[in-house]
């Protein structure tokens, strides 16, 4: 992982705050760093570059809009799993002998307590069906009751299809094998974060990408074959090494040639408009297609289309210069004078070749970082609250089902606050700053979410959820930039990563949370809603990082915790005047 992050910042550092690029929600696209400990020279150069083959020209319009069927799969992976293995709200078990009767009367003949309207879904009688079907009545209370033996009978009204859950009966005693099949996902996420990042340092950003997209698509198709619980869970592991990789590869490679006044917009905005729309269309396409076998087809199969990707994306200019292929990136650069129409001066491209080939190397263990007991105690603090937004992003999500409401419209209101909380998001986080973006969005969500624990099911509590996932979707976006204006130069990639996968971490849990509900309906709205005012509060003791450049070694990072956290060691008033020049040394 710590690899395929490492492009991205060597272009941040030189810009300033304003021109950060925020990264993607849930979860998560994060500035990466090529891992060498250079003063910038190469990076400036580039930027040289770019402003002469322009900052935003016809290439890098074409590429902007290449990103939209990565952006489209960044979704569908994350999410088809909630259309193909989601259970309708009414079950019940199934009985052979009245199978040739009516729906509703099988379920008031077979499931106790079904005329008060809240049956059993797991128990049936024990008794004499043929007698039942004499009388047709139900048993009397007091009937002696067994387990579903025979499976169960679904009423498809909400979920107007057979799903993986329908059709295997994985409800009741088997119910934890949807849940369990989801943590194995996330678990592929974090294999595939580091296998990929693995990829993308060796072999280059393109391959990483085609093969992140080619994992996804077998693995959705393979799903499409499965007949138990552990191909199925193996299948999902798959998808999962794609989850993020299959996008971030081609955001990266995007923003490295996007004009630094540009990144911000393009940072944001492919992720509100692609992956948002992603969002937007994929329970549309469940209840067109309705047959989870041909979603699964439809969702994966486009994504081999990236094979494609090599006869129009160009490779990372700065990885090939970070292997010594300069004369590759010169020819990618030649290629965007052509298309954009533009020239470069000789005297610039031959600078750039200069230093690309006077670059060197370091490398730096993430371990530093806990050398420092400033940055560490920062760094538990940052990954608590990393962690909390990704359990409140995806519970969220999960719970679309869970509020009396229709599941595909409901979840399609959710996710269409992506588009106006990350626009939002991208007008104001550098002038309210990073603390105040994370830490009053979220326990705004909080309050929110616990308040939706008294009152009814249905447009209240769905529109108290809707609410507080446009909030958590700034904080989460604020806090996976924050981390990255926080570490310094030698371990930002690294860092960084780590970070990203503490969210995959939290994101395990999720799926149980979501399953407590069989303990206590409003349980998973509990937990959502403590974790988010608990993450708050944690989040208001970072340090603020607005309108200071990127740190570029410890000290600086440390200057950072020191002099901007609320109950930071500030230093003593006879060395205000020192303090005052390192500042101005920092930021200039």
């Amino acid at each position: 992982m710590e690899s395929v992050q490492k492009e991205g910042n060597v272009q941040a550092e030189n810009v300033t705050p304003a021109e950060t690029v925020p990264p993607p929600p849930p979860p998560p696209a994060l500035e990466a760093n090529d891992g060498k400990n250079k003063e910038g020279n190469d990076a400036d150069s580039l930027e040289s570059i770019l402003h002469h083959v322009g900052d935003m020209g016809r290439y890098q319009i074409l590429l902007f809009i290449a990103m939209l069927p990565f952006g489209f799969f960044f979704a569908y992976i994350y999410f088809v799993q909630m259309f193909i293995a989601v259970a309708p709200a009414n079950y019940w078990c199934m009985v052979p002998e009245l199978q040739h009767l009516d729906m509703e009367l099988r379920r008031n003949l077979s499931a106790p307590g079904a005329a008060s309207g809240s049956w059993d879904s797991c128990r049936t009688y024990d008794v004499n069906w043929s007698e039942v079907l004499e009388t047709m009545t139900p048993p009397p209370e007091g009937t002696p009751m067994v387990r579903c033996q025979h499976g169960w009978d679904f009423e498809f009204t909400d979920i107007p299809y057979e799903t993986v859950i329908t059709e295997r009966g994985w409800v009741c005693e088997y119910a934890s094998y949807g849940p369990t099949a989801q943590a194995i996902f996330f678990a592929g996420s974090f294999t595939g974060g580091l296998f990929f990042g693995w990829l993308a340092d060796n072999f280059g950003r393109v391959p990483a990408l085609i093969g992140a997209n080619l994992i996804g698509a077998i693995g959705g198709i393979g799903t499409i074959y499965t007949k138990d619980v552990w191909d199925f869970a193996f299948c999902r592991f798959l998808v999962g090494m794609a989850f993020d990789n299959a996008f971030m590869m081609m955001y990266i490679l995007v923003l490295e040639y996007v004009g630094a006044r540009h990144r911000t917009w393009v940072a944001n905005m492919s992720i509100a408009l692609f992956f948002g729309a992603g969002c937007i269309s994929l329970p549309w396409l469940a209840l067109w297609l309705s047959d989870w076998r041909k979603l699964l087809w439809f969702t994966s199969l486009p994504m081999l289309i990236v094979v494609f990707t090599p006869f129009f994306v160009p490779e990372s200019a700065r990885w090939l210069v970070s292997r010594g292929r300069v004369s590759q990136a010169v020819d990618v650069l030649r290629k965007f004078e052509r298309v954009n129409g533009t020239k470069i001066p000789d005297d610039v491209l031959d600078e750039f070749v200069v230093k690309s080939n006077q670059t060197k190397q370091t490398k730096e263990s993430i371990l530093v970082l806990f050398k420092s007991s400033l940055i560490r105690n920062s760094l538990i603090l940052m990954v608590m609250t990393f962690m909390s937004c990704a359990i409140i992003f995806d519970g969220l999500v999960r719970l679309s089902n869970a509020f009396g409401l229709n599941y595909f419209l409901t979840f399609t209101l959710t996710s269409a606050t992506e588009i106006p909380s990350i626009s939002l998001l991208t007008l104001v986080l550098d002038k309210w700053g990073r603390r105040n973006l994370t830490t009053v969005p979220m326990l705004t969500a909080g309050v929110m979410i616990i308040v939706a624990l008294f009152v009814p099911k249905g447009i209240p509590q769905a529109s108290l959820a809707i609410a507080a996932r446009f909030c958590i979707n700034m904080s989460y976006n604020t806090v996976i930039q924050w981390v990255t204006e926080l570490l310094p130069t030698p371990v930002r990639a690294s860092g960084s990563a780590a970070m990203h996968m503490s969210g995959y971490v939290a994101a395990v849990l999720s799926p149980f949370i979501v399953y407590s509900e069989v303990a206590w309906s409003q349980l998973p709205l509990l937990i959502i809603g403590i974790t988010a005012c608990v993450g708050s509060g944690i989040s208001i003791m970072l340090p603020e990082t607005k309108g200071l450049p990127m740190p570029q070694t410890m000290s600086d990072s440390e200057w950072i915790v020191r002099e901007k956290s609320l109950c930071g060691k500030k230093t003593d008033k006879e060395d205000v005047e020192c303090v005052s020049d390192k500042e101005k040394s920092f930021i200039t």
